[in-house]
């Protein structure tokens, strides 16, 4: 009977260490704890914004989706100050954490007035600063984003752009995991101030989405069976979402984000293939990496720099 229980107790650890969520973040020299969800919101204060479970959010449309929580801010909500724009900003996973295939995602949202305390969530307009989806090989075995932050001890480095416009945020980090359907959602949010002294640039409006919406269940990055016979030989991964910021978009009106007013209109610049500087990939776009076979060659005055042995972008 003894044995019998022990069995039974194992089989349930899965239900528990299976899933989980950002733990802590560090940025610059200083270490942020986030939020215990299992532990009482009282007397909790951290960055991070509120969340209860280490489930995994199941439906691309939930209520939850942009910060797995209800969109509040804790009763004693922090705020990391200053974020120089440039500045690196570490997340890191419960370890080890156990679902490496599927897309690593990171989302700024700007927040109205001078905090992102008591701004919903819900309420933000969304775009994404960094991605990384299927790196090298196939769906069915290839090596993943979410692989890729397991090997850095189940953390994920984004770089805030140095042209993200000064002003109080919510960043979003996100990893969704494709080893069962529905696909599972694990964003969190903490709030940040970034400064910026330098050339800023606004997202457009069609790198802007809201959450719930930036995702739809139907999306061909959220439904794919990396199983199926056609997975074993298919080698491109859709990511989900909106165009990475500082990607070419179209042109559209203006909108305002939280305090900025964006002009959506992008200036071409002009390129000349006898130029040593002539490029056709913008500025931030990937350009180089194990596995990339794109265009490598950057919009003057941008160098492809390497960021890793899997990712080189224009700088």
């Amino acid at each position: 009977m003894a044995l019998k229980l022990s069995l039974l107790a194992l089989a349930a650890l899965p239900q528990v260490f299976a899933h989980g969520g950002v733990l802590s973040y560090k940025i610059g020299g200083t270490t942020y704890q986030g939020w215990s969800p299992y532990n009482t919101p009282t007397g909790q204060t951290t960055i991070q914004r509120p969340w209860s479970t280490y489930n995994p959010i199941l439906d691309a449309t939930d209520a939850t989706i942009a910060c797995n929580d209800d969109g509040t801010s804790g009763a004693l909500q922090l705020t990391a100050s200053p974020v120089t724009a440039g500045t690196a900003i570490t997340a890191y996973w419960n370890q080890v954490w156990p679902h490496p295939y599927g897309p690593m995602l990171t989302y700024l949202a700007q927040c109205p007035g001078s905090t992102c305390t008591g701004a919903s969530a819900k309420s933000l307009k969304w775009f994404k600063i960094d991605q990384s989806g299927l790196i090298s090989g196939t769906v069915y075995n290839g090596y993943w984003g979410s692989g890729k932050m397991i090997d850095q001890n189940s953390s994920w480095t984004t770089t805030i752009p140095a042209t993200v416009p000064a002003g109080n945020y919510l960043i979003r980090f996100e990893t969704i995991a494709l080893h069962s359907l529905p696909a599972q959602f694990y964003p969190e949010c903490a709030q940040i101030v970034i400064t910026n002294s330098g050339t800023s640039v606004a997202p457009t409006s069609a790198q802007l989405v809201s959450f719930p919406g930036g995702y739809s269940n139907s999306d061909p990055g959220l439904t794919i069976d990396i199983y199926s016979n056609a997975a074993q030989t298919e080698s491109t991964y859709p990511i989900p979402g909106p165009p990475l910021y500082g990607s070419s978009a179209s042109s559209g009106p203006t909108t305002t984000v939280g305090t900025t007013t964006v002009a959506t209109t992008k200036t071409t610049s002009t390129v000349t293939t006898s130029a040593p500087t002539g490029g056709t990939v913008a500025q931030y776009g990937q350009c180089g990496g194990q596995g990339y076979s794109g265009p490598t060659a950057c919009i003057s005055p941008f160098k492809c720099t390497v960021s890793n042995d899997y990712y080189s972008q224009c700088l």
